[in-house]
């Protein structure tokens, strides 16, 4: 039984939903308040979602760097922090990757995985970003799976066949 969507984030042109499997529909590019860059950016949003919008939980995923002062900056307010990636192994000797377990130590409470970029830029495969799906649950987080085709999937009209596909696969975490 197919079970409703519930509201994460709401805002002028970005409305992002999580379901049962933690699984989320990713915003067009270029929507508001997808991405922190700057503490002031921050503190910003937090001014502009002072009076939350009833029935919805609000997330800010800053760069890792701004984890600790956003964590500092949203005390006081409903608004939860998020991280924007993960390593999907626990511990090792990864130079620069975050474990989804140091991600909840500064005070994460969800992590976005298979974000677009990620895929493209990092090649990003499916089975990594289920292991990372992995990763945050096994850390007590939830996951936030992106799931979303690329411009020329979409013009070839295939949004629906890749984006259903990706969703299975993160049935599967």
């Amino acid at each position: 039984a197919e079970q409703s969507l519930r509201t994460l984030v709401a805002l002028p042109g970005l409305a992002l939903t999580a379901g049962p499997a933690d699984l989320i529909a990713e915003p067009e590019p270029g929507a508001a308040g997808t991405d922190m860059d700057t503490h002031g950016e921050l503190l910003a949003l937090k001014d502009r979602l002072a009076a939350p919008v009833p029935g919805t939980d609000i997330m800010v995923c800053p760069p890792a760097t701004l984890l600790a002062q956003a964590r500092y900056g949203l005390r006081g307010s409903d608004i939860k922090l998020g991280a924007q990636d993960c390593h999907p192994l626990a511990e090792g000797a990864y130079t620069g990757d975050i474990s989804a377990e140091m991600l909840a130590d500064a005070g994460a409470s969800a992590v976005i995985v298979g974000h677009s970029e990620r895929r493209t830029l990092h090649g990003e495969t499916d089975a990594l970003v289920n292991a990372k799906a992995r990763a945050t649950h096994r850390a007590g987080l939830t996951a936030i799976i992106c799931v979303g085709e690329t411009e020329e999937e979409r013009r070839g009209g295939a949004t629906l066949e890749v984006t259903g596909a990706k969703a299975g696969m993160a049935k599967g975490s």
